[in-house]
C-alpha cells in the first residue's frame, strides 16, 4: 500500500544566501574561476492574478483542442503519457455526449524544445486551425516564449507540466492554467526528502531556464529553513547546451557536501555520467533529482547500475490499475509503448477540466471557457468524471471535480493548491522502483 505523508507549506525566509552560479562551458575552469557569477531571483507571486470575464458572445461551435506536447527536444520523454492522455480524456468525452451536443476533437502538435523555434510554429498552425484550448507546453521555458501569442488570440493556455513559479503573477488575462502544482511546493517535498536522510551540505546543480533556476532557488531557501546554515549550501546554474559540465561538477567535488540535487532534463545524463567518473555519482553520494529527469528515459544508454540508489520527486499521484491500463491503451493506439506515466493524470484531468468549464459557461469561447475553470474545480458537488460532472451542472447544480489527480482546488492563479509527489529511486537497472510513498504539500 503507497503511503502518503501531508506537509504545511511554510513561509520562505527573505534572508540572502550563498550563490555559486555560472553557466557551462567548453573549458575546465569552474565557475568562480571565471568569475561568472549571477543572483538567481525568485519569481514574485504575491499578487492578485487577473481573471478571464465572460465574453459576453457565447459560442456553441464544436470544442477544438490543440496539443503542444513535447514529440521532440530535451523533454521528449514527457510527451507519449501527455498525448495518449490527452487522446484517452477526448475519447471518454465524446463516448459521453460531447461537450454542448457536439463530438470535440485534439489536434496534436509538437512543442520541440527552448532550442527550436518548433513551438511557435506549432501555435500558429493550432491557432490557424480554431482551437479554443491548447494544452501544453511541458517546458516552463516554451511556455514563456509563447504564452503571449495564445492569450493574444482569446485561446487558453493549460500546461499538463509547467510548474516554474514565473506564471503565479504573469499577465496572462487570466487565460494560463495548469494542473501541475508549483515548483514552491516541489521544492518543499524535496527538501522534505534531503532532511530525512539527515543532509548536513548539500548541493545544488540547476540548468539556466526559468525551471531550472527557480526550483533550485526555492530549494535552497527552504534547506535553510530546515536549519542548514547558507555557506553549507551550494548553488550553480549551468547552461544546458554546453559541450561539457566539467567545471561545474569539479566544484561540487571541492565543496564535497552529503548530497546533490540535480535539476536539469536529458542533459543530466551527461551530468551524472562525469559525477561517477569523479567520485560524486550516486554510488558514492546521495543524488537527489526532480520531475525533469527522474524518469526511465533517463536510464537509456548509461552504464548498468550508474543511477542505482538516486532519488527523487516528480509531480504523482497513486494511480488506479484502471487508468493506467485505459492510458496504455491510448498510447498503444497512439504508437506509443508507455515506459512512463508521467505527467498522464495532469493532461487528462486538463482536457475534461477546459471540457467542463465550456459545459458550465454554456459556451466554447475560449475567453468563457477561461472565467469558468477555476470555478468547477472547487466548491461544488464533489464529482470524479466528465459523464457525472456534466450531468450534475444540467440540472443546474455546482461541481468540484476531483480528477484523476485528485483534489485540485484551483487557486486564482489557475493552479492547483495542493501537490502530491511520488518519492522515486533507481534501481540497479538503471529502471525506477514502484513508487511506495507520496509526500502531499499544500499552501496554507
Amino acid at each position: 500500500m503507497a503511503q502518503r505523508t501531508l506537509f504545511r507549506l511554510i513561509a520562505v525566509a527573505g534572508a540572502a544566501s550563498l550563490v555559486l552560479a555560472g553557466c557551462g562551458t567548453d573549458s575546465d575552469d569552474t565557475a568562480a574561476e571565471n568569475g561568472d557569477l549571477a543572483e538567481v531571483e525568485l519569481a514574485e507571486t504575491d499578487c492578485d492574478p487577473p481573471q478571464a470575464e465572460p465574453s459576453g458572445n457565447p459560442s456553441t461551435d464544436p470544442l477544438r483542442f490543440g496539443g503542444l506536447l513535447p514529440q521532440t527536444g530535451d523533454l521528449a520523454f514527457l510527451g507519449p503519457p501527455e498525448i495518449a492522455a490527452t487522446e484517452l480524456a477526448v475519447t471518454e468525452i465524446n463516448e459521453a455526449g460531447g461537450v454542448l451536443g457536439n463530438p470535440v476533437s485534439i489536434n496534436q502538435g509538437d512543442s520541440g524544445d527552448t532550442t527550436t523555434n518548433i513551438a511557435n510554429q506549432t501555435v500558429d498552425r493550432l491557432l490557424a486551425d480554431g482551437a479554443q484550448v491548447i494544452v501544453g507546453a511541458a517546458s516552463s521555458g516554451v511556455s514563456l516564449n509563447v504564452i503571449d501569442k495564445i492569450v493574444d488570440a482569446g485561446v487558453v493556455m493549460f500546461s499538463p507540466a509547467n510548474t516554474s513559479d514565473q506564471f503565479v503573477c504573469y499577465p496572462d488575462r487570466g487565460m494560463y492554467f495548469r494542473t501541475a502544482p508549483t515548483d514552491v511546493l516541489q521544492s518543499q517535498a524535496l527538501v522534505q526528502m534531503m532532511a530525512g536522510d539527515g543532509l548536513q551540505r548539500v548541493s545544488i546543480l540547476a540548468r539556466n531556464d526559468p525551471y531550472g533556476a527557480g526550483l533550485a532557488r526555492n530549494t535552497e531557501n527552504f534547506l535553510q529553513e530546515a536549519g542548514i546554515a547558507a555557506d553549507q549550501i551550494q548553488l550553480i546554474i549551468y547552461d544546458p547546451n554546453a559541450q561539457s559540465f566539467n567545471a561545474e561538477i569539479d566544484s561540487i567535488a571541492q565543496f564535497d557536501p552529503d548530497g546533490i540535487a540535480v535539476i536539469g532534463f536529458d542533459e543530466s545524463k551527461r551530468i551524472i555520467t562525469r559525477m561517477a567518473e569523479v567520485g560524486v555519482g550516486p554510488q558514492d553520494k546521495l543524488v537527489y533529482g526532480t520531475d525533469g529527469n527522474m524518469g526511465n528515459a533517463l536510464g537509456e544508454g548509461l552504464a548498468a547500475g550508474l543511477l542505482e540508489g538516486m532519488k527523487g520527486t516528480a509531480p504523482q499521484t497513486s494511480l488506479s490499475s484502471d487508468f493506467e491500463e485505459r492510458v496504455r491503451e491510448a498510447g498503444q493506439a497512439a504508437g506509443y509503448n508507455l515506459a512512463d506515466l508521467q505527467y498522464s493524470a495532469e493532461a487528462y484531468d486538463a482536457v475534461v477540466i477546459s471540457a467542463l468549464a465550456a459545459e458550465a459557461a454554456g459556451s466554447t469561447n475560449g475567453v468563457d471557457i477561461a472565467a469558468a475553470i477555476n470555478d468547477v474545480t472547487r466548491d461544488g458537488d464533489e464529482c470524479t468524471s466528465f459523464a457525472e460532472c456534466r450531468d450534475i451542472l444540467a440540472e443546474g447544480g455546482e461541481i468540484n471535480y476531483n480528477g484523476v489527480t485528485g483534489d485540485l482546488e484551483f487557486r486564482p492563479a489557475g493552479e492547483p493548491g495542493i501537490g502530491s509527489y511520488g518519492v522515486l529511486e533507481f534501481g540497479p537497472d538503471n529502471q525506477l522502483l514502484e513508487v511506495e510513498d507520496y509526500i502531499v504539500v499544500s499552501v496554507d
